[in-house]
């Protein structure tokens, strides 16, 4: 049975979901190959599955969520248990393509260790560096475990590039205005002869 249209609006798309107001439609998933233009193609049982770790996140987790969300550490967004092609990071900051993976017991074993490296190289793949900590680590030194992020995102951060062409133009300009100072100097003052 089809719906009637009842206004013009009824014709146009939904927005999806967490855009707009109510309703939307979830549409394809998002993948963040790019950070500004983030369109991932994401299964729904994988997403279902990140939305399930990040309501069962471990205590290590949780602590480096609260030193992570709202853009505190040094003003990069992190987002947490996102998927990457088949696999769901801990953490990832797009703007620099970094994941910070928190690994429990359940990873130091030589068939988790070989699966963490398959992933590892996957995630690295498209264009994301990678770097681990224990749950011990996060416990007992998260200050420690967030100077190592700090420095990777610093490492990592694009540099601004609009200092170094106001540098430029001023050199510029000092350039043109030097050989007028130049001459005006080396020009004898009126009435003065040899």
């Amino acid at each position: 049975m089809m719906k009637a249209l009842s206004s013009p609006h009824d014709a146009l798309p939904r927005p999806l979901a967490g855009e707009g107001w109510g309703e939307g439609d979830t549409g394809t998933e998002l993948a963040m190959d790019d950070p500004k233009q983030p369109s991932w193609n994401v299964s729904p049982s994988l997403r279902r599955h990140a939305r399930e770790l990040r309501k069962t996140s471990t205590d290590a987790e949780r602590l480096m969520w609260s030193a992570l969300r709202d853009k505190q550490l040094n003003g990069f967004s992190f987002r947490r248990q996102v998927p990457i092609g088949p696999f769901i990071a801990d953490f990832a900051c797009h703007s620099v393509k970094l994941v910070v993976e928190i690994d429990g017991g359940q990873h130091f074993s030589d068939d988790a260790e070989r699966a963490d490296a398959s992933r590892t190289a996957l995630i690295e793949a498209r264009g994301f560096r990678i770097v681990r900590f224990s749950n011990a680590e996060v416990m007992s030194n998260r200050d420690g475990v967030l100077q190592s992020i700090a420095a990777e995102l610093a490492a990592s951060a694009p540099t601004p590039t609009l200092p170094r062409k106001r540098e430029r133009e001023r050199a510029k300009r000092a350039a043109k205005q030097r050989p007028e100072q130049i001459d005006s100097k080396q020009r004898p003052a009126a009435g003065d002869a040899d």
